[in-house]
């Protein structure tokens, strides 16, 4: 069996678009209950308990769900999975946790939507689901907190946006870095003026892929073991091989969100769009090159989308023992620079002087995760907006489905903003969508 890296790279990608068109810190984490929600002996009273529905249970939801799990107004109420093997791990789990056997394993997740006691859903599906998911769930008056990359497509992006808007219910994307100090120190820096006047914005990535051979077909197994049809979901039919189950279904574009590009990128220009102040729009223009994407706002300030060989970026430039996923912003008087591992680079020297009282949230620590559940949970109450709400997912998503329309047609790409669309361009604009089979329709 081939190992999809050796497909990787860019030789193909014209020949392609001619053809297609439980932690261990989990108590620790910081929450801020009301105490007139607290009943006896600080239980959360039922009427302040949030029940929670599970979609998708793989590795990324087992990191998201020690966090959630520890929150006290928290239930989870139900699990969904169309692995059957994963469906009873997630349940088993929940189960441990609260010392009962009332969680639910649910395989389509539609009985979940259609359940009254489900107040909200976290979506850990592949990328596939994501978008159309978080759309279902809306219209079931779900709250959402959806990881990334949230929609497939600029055009989902903006559906995405427009439900929320309509339905009036509260989606937090999993771009959990901006509930993470260091995160948000180096942002202030950037919009307080002390770096001087913002020149250019450095967010890494991955070095953008795409698989253009598909995995040989193997039997379909039974759907006591896995449902493959509600697996693909809304994507085009392929044939089952049981990679694709297990997580290899990276980088094959009908399954993939762009190109490996999202991957970081949600994160990492979703960071520099806040350090710009331009989280109610994107940017006008796309032009790629051998190692990065520059993109260009319309107050003049640079983008860089700096492709990284490995995740802790052996490129001229980078701090690498900042960890991965760092941002760097530049201004006329100085700059900074920080990453997962909780620390900031910074110059000139007297802007440290704040550093000593930061506190340090490393990545994998879950309480980064914890921070950003905590800010979704508190917004279901309130009925106010998380820190990456369903409008700043949108720009940040639509900015880096555009720099990877540019390396996929190989061109400078120029984008309104306003219309999101590409200006003048039939090809690119024909790119903001992508094929869905006609029962997932949205």
């Amino acid at each position: 069996m081939k190992n999809p890296s050796d497909e990787r790279g860019g030789s193909s990608r014209r020949g392609f678009l001619n053809t297609a068109a439980s932690l261990g810190a989990a108590a620790a984490f910081p929450t801020v209950i009301p105490g007139s929600a607290l009943g006896k002996g600080g239980v959360v009273a039922p009427s302040e308990r949030i029940n929670l529905g599970v979609i998708g249970y793989g590795p990324r939801c087992k990191y998201d769900m020690g966090p959630m799990l520890a929150q006290p107004d928290v239930r989870c109420v139900a699990m969904c999975d169309v692995q059957t093997q994963r469906r009873e791990e997630g349940k088993e789990r929940v189960d441990k946790h609260y010392g009962d056997q009332k969680c639910d394993a649910i395989v389509d997740f539609r009985e979940l939507l259609d359940r009254k006691d489900v107040d909200a859903v976290l979506i850990a599906t592949g990328d596939r689901w994501h978008g159309h998911a978080s759309i279902l769930a809306a219209r079931a008056g779900k709250d959402v907190y959806s990881e990334k990359p949230c929609a497939m497509t600029i055009d989902l992006a903006i559906k995405l946006a427009d439900t929320f808007k309509e339905t009036g219910r509260v989606f937090q994307a999993g771009t959990q870095r901006r509930s993470v100090p260091n995160f948000e120190y180096a942002v202030n820096l950037a919009q307080s003026g002390k770096l001087g006047k913002l020149k250019t914005l450095f967010a890494s990535v991955y070095t953008p892929a795409l698989v253009t051979q598909w995995l040989p077909s193997q039997p379909t197994p039974k759907k006591d073991v896995i449902d493959w049809d509600l697996w693909l979901g809304p994507a085009p039919w392929r044939t089952f091989n049981e990679a694709y189950a297990a997580g290899r279904w990276r980088d094959h574009f009908d399954l993939d969100a762009g190109v490996r590009l999202l991957d970081w990128g949600v994160h990492t220009v979703d960071l520099c769009q806040w350090a710009n102040g331009a989280d109610e729009t994107t940017p006008i223009l796309f032009e790629p090159a051998e190692t990065r994407i520059t993109a260009k706002y319309a107050n003049g300030v640079e983008l860089v989308l700096d492709f990284l060989k490995t995740p802790f970026g052996e490129r001229t430039g980078w701090i690498t023992a900042l960890g991965t996923c760092p941002v760097r912003y530049v201004g006329t008087d100085g700059w900074v620079e920080t990453g997962d591992n909780g620390g900031l680079e910074l110059q000139p020297e007297p802007l440290k002087a704040g550093l000593k009282d930061l506190p340090t949230v490393a990545h994998n620590s879950g309480l980064d995760v914890g921070a950003h559940a905590r800010n979704w949970l508190d917004c279901i109450k309130t009925r106010g907006k998380p820190a990456a709400n369903v409008e700043v997912m949108r720009n940040s998503h639509i900015a880096c489905h555009a720099a990877a329309l540019s390396w996929l047609l190989g061109r400078k790409l120029e984008f309104d903003p306003t219309k999101f669309a590409f200006v003048n361009d039939d090809e690119a604009n024909s790119l903001r969508s992508r094929p869905v089979r006609e029962q997932w329709r949205i």
